[in-house]
């Protein structure tokens, strides 16, 4: 069993804290005048979805719950939950909501990906840090349009929505960071 401390955090990191596993969802730094650096998060139950807001002083160390991983591809998802196959023996498996967690943002049919085991039951999904989803409905781009920093918001295949430069147009591939949700790169222009 590995151990981080908080300086480690990133989104999608799977802890053991009060017995359970959470996984981290949002973190930042806080410093207060006179006191030591906090970092503030918010932080997903694994087993019971149950989200809380919780702070942890900077230097404060967690166990990171010994996984067995699988490599999956995804199927489909419906209203029971998410589909998997396991890409060796060919079983399908369903994964709830809760276990999907934040995942759920960035999965596309086809896809695959490692599906994290705790001691015998599936725990959640781990993603590469990067994706690549295709836009699916977005304000049309404008020619020259390059404002530094300007955005728009963009609808991906996977369901998700971000935020993407100006000059991105519907049907476009583009790379989005799965740990924050940023837009990264475009891949393929429509």
């Amino acid at each position: 069993m590995g151990v981080v401390g908080t300086n480690q955090f990133h989104r999608g990191l799977k802890i053991e804290y009060e017995g359970e596993i959470w996984e981290i969802i949002e973190y930042r730094h806080s410093k207060m005048a006179q006191r030591s650096a906090v970092m503030k998060t918010k932080i997903r139950n694994v087993a019971t979805g149950a989200v809380q807001e919780k702070n942890f002083r900077s230097g404060d160390s967690f166990k990171v719950p010994d996984t067995e991983r699988k490599s999956m591809q995804f199927l489909y998802k419906d209203e029971i939950g998410f589909h998997f196959m396991d890409t060796d023996t060919y079983e399908q498996y369903g994964l709830s909501p809760n276990e999907v967690g934040e995942s759920a943002d960035f999965l596309k049919e086809q896809q695959e990906v490692t599906v994290l085991y705790f001691n015998g039951k599936p725990m959640g999904v781990d993603l590469p840090t990067a994706v690549e989803l295709a836009i699916v409905e977005t304000e049309p781009g404008m020619r020259g349009d390059t404002v530094t920093g300007a955005t728009k918001p963009a609808v991906l295949e996977s369901g998700a929505t971000i935020q993407v430069p100006l000059f991105i147009d519907q049907g476009d591939v583009i790379k989005v960071d799965t740990r924050s949700g940023e837009y990264l790169e475009r891949i393929k222009k429509k």
